[in-house]
């Protein structure tokens, strides 16, 4: 299976239980940046440009607790800026894994060493390491030399010590797909669990940077991505795949993935910040969430992004046998 039983178990009564009370709106993952700091300047990161005043606040313990609880969704995703530049990162851990949420690292590993000889491995952490290509590309997206041999490494010694690790790969205009494909191919002989694939953020404050895909771009980008799923153990579902490679249209569901920082819930979503709300409840109610789920707003133009779409396919994968069973047999591939 693609991932542990206990989260598929745990997602199935969330979503269940969610459907029979009727609620329409509710969040599978909580996007937690408990700081914006990183040690990178990477290119196609809006984190550290967008916040550059706010950069050195940081969220206590206890209000990543709240905020978790406030949120209720059963995935969290602590990511940034970079966590583990965060100094309280190893106590959120802890109390996150004894709530039983399911936690998903997301890390360049510079700094990751540390980290994995205090934890242990759970089915329900995940480390999430950013490969964006072979060594010189990776290198040079992240701005740093000697990077990708870091990061080969941490994979290595993660796997050694019993980790579940997946790599995120991000998709940008001038990204060579046979690049890719040789990336999964040496990730998967070190033991990778997973690779997740996503065409580039184009944040609002990197508008206008040549490097992102427009959607007619992103569709032939994707239907090789398509092709090296039947080889490689890609995480995005069939259904996003067959969005990004325009097969199918989906509407965006933005409240399924809530970022929350350190100035406070961010809305709409991930990649637009129109503004920040002290409260979750506030962000869910004073949010226009139908212009966002029909790609009204012209900022939505280009964006294909899995933490918009990725939970629609929760919404539609029940409307259709042929959906269902294909979801399935590749869970279980």
């Amino acid at each position: 299976m693609r991932f542990p039983w206990q989260l598929q178990w745990t997602l199935t009564k969330y979503i269940v239980g969610n459907a029979l009370r009727g609620k329409k709106r509710y969040p599978l993952v909580l996007m937690l940046e408990p700081t914006h700091l990183c040690n990178l300047a990477c290119e196609g990161c809006g984190k550290i440009r967008e916040f550059e005043s706010t950069i050195r606040d940081m969220l206590s313990v206890e209000t990543c607790l709240k905020a978790v609880e406030d949120c209720g969704a059963p995935i969290v995703s602590i990511c940034g800026g970079e966590p583990t530049i965060y100094p309280h990162l190893g106590e959120l851990v802890d109390e996150l894994l004894k709530r039983k949420k399911f936690l998903y690292i997301c890390t360049n590993a510079i700094k990751l060493e540390k980290f994995l000889r205090q934890w242990k491995p759970s089915p329900y952490l995940t480390i999430n390491i950013s490969m964006d290509g072979l060594e010189p590309t990776h290198d040079l997206i992240r701005s740093r030399k000697g990077l990708y041999q870091i990061d080969i490494r941490m994979i290595k010694l993660a796997k050694s010590l019993g980790f579940r690790v997946v790599t995120n790969t991000t998709i940008y205009k001038e990204t060579k797909l046979e690049e890719i494909e040789q990336l999964f191919s040496e990730l998967a002989g070190i033991g990778v669990d997973g690779f997740l694939v996503t065409p580039g953020y184009e944040y609002t404050i990197l508008k206008g940077r040549d490097i992102f895909l427009e959607k007619q771009q992103t569709h032939e980008k994707f239907e090789h991505i398509w092709e090296m799923s039947k080889r490689y153990r890609i995480l995005s579902t069939p259904m996003y795949l067959r969005f990004l490679k325009g097969e199918r249209d989906l509407k965006c569901s933005p409240w399924g993935g809530p970022n929350y920082n350190p100035q406070g819930w961010k809305g709409p979503c991930y990649l637009i910040t129109d503004a920040h709300y002290k409260t979750y409840d506030e962000l869910m109610a004073r949010t226009d969430w139908e212009t966002f789920e029909n790609k009204r707003d012209p900022r939505c133009a280009n964006c294909m992004m899995h933490s918009g779409f990725e939970h629609t396919v929760v919404r539609e994968i029940g409307k259709s046998w042929k959906d269902l069973w294909e979801m399935l047999r590749w869970n279980l591939a």
